[in-house]
């Protein structure tokens, strides 16, 4: 195991030339229009496994877009882990922000990164994090390091809410059956202090519409007279918080788990700068839940944010309308207890009731997924304190992501797997933004750190 490094020292060229290739290709699942990019994706994965050391690696159809599942077995009687990441990026809008294009990748040294980020979409999430998994496969197999068998499932459907990912876990109970489940989808508190993601929050995501008259208006012959839907929905929208910043829906809150001030104190010691964290995005303030810190609010708490909103006119210069439609989109954060199917429910029922008379309201849902929690005390998530200490030098803090990964617990509820979250990004690496980025050192720590997991999973 101690070769692992010089391992890396000697291949970390290529690594990095591999990597760039994969992100070259603009594989959003997002949008059609890029459907082949996609499928060309998933065949470039499947040949990186290949090359790995794979056994047995196929491209599986599934009613959306294929998973790329590849297997490495040393002996049956041993521990098996199933390591999860995915294909897909994000939407590289807007466009006119990135300051290099978002599919033709760039290495540029940062305050963060000294040693170089590579600024592309999908650096961080998820295709240099899912593609440490593979160099560091290579590694052990080539070395003859592998203690125990190894599976590999890598969607393309992640970022629009995994609904083939969760067709093909149902079917395939016995071709994922696995000891524990790796993922690499999370970041970590700093390059110099690791830490291990024990808790996830949950997803409900819905679109909402409202509908006024049968067409376009002119403000002028119609202003005052009748509902205008942007007016209309800016107003309900604005009544879903209250003073306090609390989410106003009825019973919203009723499954909400309350951490005791133990726990919060606990987490309170995580290393976090309010200044920094102001400084980093430009803003004078914070702004959250009365009586909640900063890290609790992006953690512990559940949120409703509008991710998108648009209507009438828009284009330049200007036309005097009433629109006849007006359109949103929004998250909901959850915690744990939180169901999102409930949530779903209970917000549809309240978005309707405050809808005025004189326009008619629409809820469509998309996705979400149920918040997950990992036990700290298993001999899996002690394997993954060995790696980072091994790595880094230093114990890892367990903190608890604001983020949503919605198959951890479908994962946990039809394999019966627990999963551990050993994610290398860092939160300034604007991931889901203009100019997303992952840190050389970050990469390539990773792949130190990996085996190492493997390691200490076998020999506990």
């Amino acid at each position: 195991m101690d070769s692992v490094k010089n391992y890396i020292n000697e291949n970390k060229d290529r690594f990095i030339a591999e990597l760039i290739e994969l992100l070259k290709m603009p594989s959003i699942s997002a949008d059609a229009a890029y459907s082949q990019d996609m499928l060309n994706t998933a065949d470039a994965v499947k040949n990186a496994l290949e090359k790995a050391g794979c056994d047995k690696v196929e491209i599986c159809e599934t009613p959306g877009y294929p998973i790329v599942y590849g297997e490495k077995t040393i002996d049956p009687a041993l521990p098996t882990v199933l390591v999860y990441g995915h294909y897909d990026v994000q939407p590289a809008d807007p466009i006119e922000l990135w300051e290099s294009d978002p599919f033709e990748p760039v290495i540029k040294k940062t305050d963060i990164h000294p040693d170089g980020a590579i600024f592309a979409r999908g650096a961080c999430d998820d295709k240099g994090q899912m593609f440490m998994h593979v160099k560091a496969l290579e590694y052990m197999v080539k070395n003859n390091v592998l203690p125990c068998n190894v599976k590999f499932m890598i969607e393309g459907e992640e970022e629009i809410g995994s609904g083939s990912l969760s067709w093909f876990v149902k079917n395939n109970h016995e071709k994922l059956k696995n000891d524990i489940i790796l993922i690499s989808d999370t970041s970590m508190l700093a390059n110099d202090t690791p830490s291990i993601t024990t808790g996830l929050r949950g997803l409900s995501y819905v679109e909402v519409e409202v509908t006024g008259a049968n067409r376009d208006l002119h403000s002028g012959l119609y202003g005052g007279a009748v509902a205008n839907p942007i007016n209309v929905l800016t107003k309900m929208i604005a009544s879903l918080h209250d003073e306090n910043n609390r989410i106003t829906i009825p019973h919203f809150y009723d499954k909400v788990e309350e951490l005791s001030q133990a726990e919060r104190d606990e987490m309170a010691k995580a290393p976090f700068s309010l200044e920094a964290y102001k400084k980093a995005l430009d803003i004078d303030e914070v702004y959250g839940e009365k009586g909640y810190t900063t890290t609790e609010r992006a953690s512990i708490r559940p949120t409703l944010d509008v991710n998108g909103i648009w209507g009438g006119y828009t284009g330049q210069g200007a036309k005097t309308v009433i629109p006849s439609k007006a359109y949103a989109k929004i998250s909901m954060r959850l915690v744990p207890n939180q169901d999102n199917h409930e949530i779903t429910e209970l917000f549809t029922k309240h978005f309707e009731s405050i809808a005025p008379a004189g326009v008619r309201v629409k809820v469509t849902p998309h996705h979400g997924g149920q918040g997950y929690v990992t036990p700290t005390d298993t001999p899996a998530y002690q394997a993954a304190v060995k790696a980072c200490q091994a790595s880094f030098g230093k114990e890892p803090i367990p903190v608890r992501s604001g983020g949503s990964i919605p198959i951890v617990a479908l994962f946990e509820e039809e394999l019966g797997s627990k999963s551990i979250l050993l994610g290398f990004g860092l939160d300034s690496d604007a991931i889901h933004s203009p100019n997303e980025h992952y840190g050389i050192f970050n990469f390539l720590k990773g792949i130190e750190t990996i085996p190492w997991f493997y390691h200490y999973f076998v020999n506990k």
